[in-house]
């Protein structure tokens, strides 16, 4: 199941040509994968409080732009979940499907304590599942 957040194109993404300055895109895409943990019942404001999910790697491809006032709809698919990360796939689209304006690949890696890699607790791995993408 696709996990799927609206994002409205806000002023504050946009550059002097009035359109996302790419790396507010970065910003949607990690406000995406902090609301997708609170649907998977545990949110940063508590997850944060003893670990960490940094974004180990991410790559990212733009294929048209975006304007302000564009509505946005990221979609998140879990496509791999290892041990200790966590590969993502997010999808913008505007107009209701219609016009891709992004697709960006991210692995997350879960960090204990002593931020090392850690095991992904058993209740967020079996949410996460629920997310995985079906190969076809």
């Amino acid at each position: 199941m696709t996990f799927s957040m609206n994002q409205k194109v806000l002023f504050k993404h946009c550059d002097p040509a009035g359109i996302v300055f790419y790396p507010r895109y970065f910003e949607m895409i990690n406000d995406c994968v902090e609301a997708f943990f609170a649907e998977c019942g545990t949110p940063f404001e508590v997850l944060l409080k003893s670990a960490g999910v940094p974004t180990v790697q991410i790559a990212a491809t733009f294929t048209a732009p975006s304007r302000h006032g564009d509505q946005l709809v990221l979609a998140l698919d879990v496509l791999r979940i290892g041990a200790s990360s966590l590969d993502l796939e997010i999808n913008a689209d505007a107009d209701a499907g219609a016009a891709r304006r992004f697709t960006a690949n991210s692995t997350l890696v879960y960090l204990g304590v002593a931020g090392r890699p850690t095991k992904w607790p058993d209740a967020l791995r079996l949410s996460f599942t629920s997310h995985l993408r079906s190969t076809p």
